[in-house]
């Protein structure tokens, strides 16, 4: 039987050949079957085409989407890939004064957009555990013994060394930076131990490091870097897409222009630890001065910087006002009001002849002890016996002269200058004793309310001690509430509420104050504000090219795009095409060879003889 070779259009090793019978069905389709394979073929090259545009819509104009960076940054739990090459490292020690802590962070490759930061996260190991390490005392402590600086903190460097891959260690910065322990040691003492840190560390380790990277940070450097920490987990750094996000109007700093700028609102921040009371805040206009002498005070509250890589572009130039109170802390003010009583019922009862508070059966009485605790405070040699009477209203009164206002405009807590705040668009978060006072016992953490507040709290100091300790026993309590928050947080409720309103003059009816603990489940330290400004930088490596490109740089980015990626499905139409035009071809021509070759025109078939060769040219 006569046999058909097919050998155009492909490869001499693809040579086949089909018999006759078996030729007709494959060349023959009817218009039905050339139509259902074309459908499918048409099919399958959409399908491609739409995940190829779902995973690259974004990637094509070297920008993420900022709604998913934002949530990778926040919920990135896995653990680190150090086999990513693409992967950069950056290491942050925090030198306080009761102990020091490394933290490890990464980042992916700059997407090339000049307008956007890098995507900073912390580092986790293989059990998705934050890669940071802490060591006690602080490094205050070498004060007299300088020269053993560089073997303290090895632990924490060679800990970090063991989590960055080694090639990758002579391109990792490292940061040492100190904070209030050293703040206070005489400058020849901070400058012996950071002298040793300069010339033992690089001997050591091969990280990038130089002389400017160690260094006693004051507390303004402090409070910026942990407005920045905070606001870039929040996203309001990215600028790219709004999100419906709140924007204010910005004179931008430092420009000559005073045209306005339109861009996300940032979030402040109130801080109130055990000792100083911190607030941190955007400043968007242009600010004026009651007097020289205040000017020359808000230089040194005011810091003005610029947090992109380029400094042509004023997208993240900011003015943040940052203030720090020492001894408005909870406790450090409790302390203050303790030694007030003590002096006050010294000079009461040696005036009038008394012996008030002398003893437990005539204790003096405190308006912010919840009612009926008894108390004893002062040295021994001036003990001063307390009965609570859990007056809220009146323990706020007698704390406001602890603030230390003064009469002057624009000013805060101890006179201190404070540029406006546009209450009605803004947002604070309150952080440490702003939570604790409203969450560890009121059970009212997050939203902050002013009226609700105040009731709870009045509720709380009004109630009898011993019913206090029955709840807490109970567990009705946070689990990490203890018996010293349970007896101050009368105070504490009062002192947070005068602070806020009368100190910092936040309205009563202000409603964007959210207290936390954590902002994403996550513990926001300011080391992270300190890396990200300290490496503002380094996108300049990967994008040297797109600075060059100028007003271009968009549509050839889409060209780009064209190219790599749509080229792939015309080909594939293209290709469709051809084949579909081809087998309409060959079956045209089947259908000329089958009316050429009828059974009544080949006599050989039905006398059995050879069947001659078939020559088909394709």
């Amino acid at each position: 039987m006569g046999r058909i070779g097919f050998s155009c259009l492909f490869p001499a090793s693809w040579h086949f050949s089909l018999s006759s019978q078996v030729l007709p069905r494959l060349l023959t389709p009817s218009f039905r079957q050339l139509l259902f394979i074309g459908l499918v073929l048409c099919l399958i090259g959409l399908l491609y085409l739409l995940l190829v545009a779902v995973n690259t819509h974004t990637s094509w104009t070297g920008e993420e989407n900022p709604f998913h960076r934002h949530l990778a940054r926040v919920t990135d739990l896995d653990a680190t890939d150090t086999s990513n090459p693409n992967l950069n490292y950056g290491l942050v020690v925090d030198c306080g004064s009761s102990g020091s802590r490394v933290f490890v962070y990464c980042w992916p490759r700059h997407n090339g957009n000049p307008r956007e930061l890098l995507d900073i996260r912390q580092m986790r190991d293989q059990h998705r555990k934050p890669v940071v390490m802490k060591i006690k005392p602080g490094i205050a402590e070498l004060a007299k013994t300088p020269e053993k600086a560089s073997d303290y903190i090895d632990p924490l460097l060679s800990f970090a060394a063991q989590h960055i891959p080694k090639q990758k260690h002579q391109e990792t910065p490292l940061y040492i930076l100190c904070t209030a322990g050293m703040r206070i040691l005489p400058e020849s003492q901070q400058e012996a131990i950071l002298e040793d840190l300069r010339t033992d560390i690089p001997v050591h380790f091969n990280f990038l490091f130089s002389d400017s990277h160690v260094e006693v940070i004051s507390g303004k450097q402090e409070g910026v870097y942990a407005w920045i920490g905070i606001n870039f987990v929040l996203g309001r750094f990215n600028h790219v897409d709004n999100d419906g996000e709140a924007v204010v109007e910005v004179n931008v700093p430092g420009t000559d222009h005073q045209e306005a700028l339109m861009r996300k609102r940032t979030a402040g921040v109130l801080d109130m630890g055990g000792v100083s009371t911190q607030i941190a805040y955007e400043v968007p206009k242009t600010v004026s001065f009651a007097s020289p002498q205040q000017e020359e005070v808000a230089k040194n509250l005011l810091a003005e910087f610029n947090l992109g890589c380029d400094a042509h572009v004023t997208d993240h130039v900011y003015r943040v006002y940052v203030s720090t109170f020492l001894g408005f802390g909870g406790n450090a003010a409790r302390q203050r009001y303790e030694e007030n009583l003590i002096r006050n019922a010294a000079a009461r009862n040696k005036l009038l002849g008394e012996h008030v508070g002398e003893t437990a059966e005539s204790p003096l009485l405190d308006p912010c002890l919840p009612t009926d605790l008894l108390d004893e405070i002062g040295p021994s040699t001036q003990r001063l016996h307390l009965r609570g009477t859990g007056d809220f209203d009146e323990c706020r009164r007698i704390l406001q002269p602890f603030l230390n206002r003064t009469n002057d405009t624009q000013t805060s807590l101890s006179g201190i200058y404070q540029p406006a705040i546009d209450y009605s668009n803004s947002q604070f978060y309150g952080f440490s004793e702003f939570y604790y006072c409203m969450e560890d016992v009121l059970r009212m953490g997050g939203d902050y309310n002013a009226s609700k507040y105040a009731r709870a709290a009045k509720g709380y100091c009004a109630t009898q001690w011993k019913t206090l300790k029955e709840r807490f026993d109970s567990g009705l309590y946070a689990s990490h509430a203890d018996f010293h928050r349970l007896k101050y947080q009368c105070f504490k409720s009062a002192w947070m509420y005068e602070v806020l309103h009368t100190g910092f003059s936040f309205p009563t009816n202000y409603k964007n104050l959210k207290t936390a603990l954590l902002v994403y489940d996550k513990e926001v330290q300011w080391t992270l504000g300190a890396i990200l400004y300290r490496t503002r930088f380094l996108p300049l490596r990967d994008i040297p090219q797109e600075s060059l490109k100028g007003a271009h740089s968009h549509w050839r980015h889409s060209f780009s795009f064209v190219n790599n990626h749509y080229l792939f499905p015309a080909c594939f139409f293209i290709v469709l095409l051809s084949i579909i035009l081809y087998l309409l071809r060959l079956r045209r021509i089947h259908r000329r060879v089958a009316q050429r070759y009828t059974p009544s025109s080949v006599p050989w078939l039905e006398e059995g003889l050879a069947s001659p060769s078939l020559p088909i040219n394709l």
